[in-house]
C-alpha cells in the first residue's frame, strides 16, 4: 500500500484527503503538529509521495521543496505541492512534480499520484 505524507495546515482539508486516499488504497500520515519540519517527518515517515502546502504555518513550502531536492536520501520523494495562488511554474521549476491549484478536484490529486506511486 503506497504511503501518502499530507504537509497541509487546514484541518477539514487534512480530514478529506486523509478519508479519500485511504478509500483509495493509500496508507496516510499528516503532519500535526508544524513545530516539527517537513523534512523531519519526511525522513521519519518514508513516505511515497508528498502533498505540500506552499503556505503552511512555520515553512515555505517552496523552501521545503528546494531543501528536499537537495538532500541526499529525500531527493527523488514523489512531490506535489498545492495553492490557492497560481505558483505552477515556480513549483515546478523548483522540482514539484506536480501542482494542483486550489481549489483541485480530487480526482486530479489521484490521478497525479496513481502516475507515479500507486
Amino acid at each position: 500500500m503506497p504511503k501518502v505524507l499530507l504537509a497541509e495546515d487546514d484541518t477539514t482539508m487534512v480530514r478529506l484527503l486523509t478519508t479519500l486516499l485511504r478509500m483509495e488504497g493509500f496508507e496516510v500520515a499528516s503532519l500535526t503538529n508544524f513545530q516539527e519540519p517537513v523534512l523531519s517527518a519526511l525522513g521519519r515517515e518514508k513516505p511515497d509521495a508528498l502533498i505540500l502546502d506552499v503556505h503552511l504555518p512555520s515553512e515555505n513550502g517552496i523552501d521545503v521543496l528546494r531543501a528536499i531536492r537537495n538532500h541526499e536520501i529525500l531527493k527523488d520523494t514523489f512531490v506535489v505541492m498545492t495553492s490557492g495562488m497560481n505558483l505552477r511554474i515556480e513549483c515546478l521549476d523548483d522540482g514539484a512534480n506536480e501542482f494542483l491549484l486550489k481549489p483541485y478536484m480530487p480526482d486530479d490529486l489521484i490521478a497525479a499520484l496513481r502516475r507515479r506511486v500507486a
